[in-house]
This record gives C-alpha cells, structure tokens and sequence, in this order.
C-alpha cells in the first residue's frame, strides 16, 4: 500500500494536470493520492472547482483514492483557520498547511496557527517544530510530515525525534511536482529510515498513520 497526501498539479507549481499526475500514481502503484496545489484566497475558488472533478473522475474509472486537497502557503498565520474551513466547506476533503520549513520565509506562528485550527489535518515540513507544538498535534489529531522533497526534508531528523517522543502521527509525503517525484514504497521507507523511524515504526509511519487520515478526513 503506498500513501501521499501531499502533491501537486499545474493549478499551482507542479507540470502535470490533476488527471495525469493521478494517472502516473497509479500507475506508480498509489493506493491514495492528495491532490494539494498551492493555496490562499486569490486561487483557492478555481482549485477547487478544477480539481474535485478529476479525482472524481480517476476515483470512478481507475479505483485510485483521489482525495481532493490544496496545501495553504504563505498565507497569513492569523487567517489560517479561516482559510481552512472556508476550504473544507467547499468541497476540499484534505487540508494541508505549509509549515515553517527551513529553507523558506514562512511567517512564524505558522504551526502553532495550524494545530490549533479544527480544519487542518497535516502540516507539510514543519521544519524546527516544537515538542509543545508536537504536543498540540497529538492532542488535535493533525499529522506532520516528513517530507521526500530536497530541502524541505533537511529538517526531517528533528521533527521525527520530537514528535514521536510527544506521541504525534507522522506520515511521509512526496510533495511531488514532477513524475520523477512521485512515490514507490522503497523510496518512502527510505526517507523513513533517514528521518530516524525505527523498523518497528516505519509501519506505523507508511501504513497505519495513514490510514488513520484517511478515517479523520472522512475518505
């Protein structure tokens, strides 16, 4: 089973229509997909539109788990919830927030913003994380990532550490632009195994914790 809920088509910074980066995940051997382009208010209306149709399509025709996401960036810490639930009550199943990884200026109070918001479900890389702010994701139920993509994933080690000593649900994303950026479960053990997941973990990280989304998103 091979899990991702977090990538990306040409609604935002990514090469590939919804529908074909779907398809190349299915073919990859995807059992879910996210579908989470780049979001604020001044495009979140169009993503939606566009993309809930084609994971409708690729869930008919294909049998994919297509979940229709958009992934908040740089969007104002103190307008996240806002953002995010306006989201969620117009069709997005999946809402991601762009946390404060370490190789952007992403406002700080970013994180904190998003645990505390009843609409997001995963922060992307959150960067130099917290263990309070892992706390708060444990008690909220908000999964962080580890991230596959360069840069981002820099800080992997740290957040793997302080979440799991707070008890809080890791998952490995892509945050695929490209085909070549796309999963294989080889390739997600493997981030797994270099953020520091014990081989007693990485089932929970590649296969339960997912599952567990899957629950919290209603999907």
């Amino acid at each position: 089973m091979l899990f991702d809920f977090h990538t990306h088509s040409f609604f935002s910074d990514g090469e590939l229509s919804p529908i074909e980066l779907i398809r190349r995940a299915h073919v990859n051997g995807y059992t879910v997909i996210g579908v989470t382009d780049h979001a604020s208010m001044s495009n979140l209306d169009l993503i939606i539109y566009n993309v809930v149709k084609d994971c409708a399509l690729a869930e008919k025709y294909w049998g994919i788990k297509a979940i229709p996401g958009v992934e908040l960036t740089h969007v104002p810490a103190g307008y996240i919830d806002q953002a995010a639930g306006y989201a969620k009550k117009s069709g997005i199943k999946l809402v991601v927030v762009h946390g404060e990884t370490i190789v952007e200026p992403v406002e700080p109070g970013t994180n904190c913003a998003a645990l505390m918001s009843t609409y997001v479900d995963v922060i992307a890389h959150p960067g130099f994380i917290s263990p309070e702010e892992c706390s708060l994701a444990a008690k909220n139920n908000i999964f962080l990532e580890l991230s596959a993509r360069g840069g981002h994933s820099l800080s992997n080690g740290h957040v793997a550490q302080v979440a799991l000593a707070k008890n809080a649900k890791l998952l490995v994303n892509s945050d695929a632009h490209a085909p070549k950026d796309l999963l294989t479960f080889d390739f997600a053990r493997k981030v797994a195994s270099g953020a520091g997941i014990s081989t007693a973990q990485i089932n929970d990280v590649l296969i339960e914790n997912p599952k567990l989304l899957l629950k919290r998103i209603n999907c």
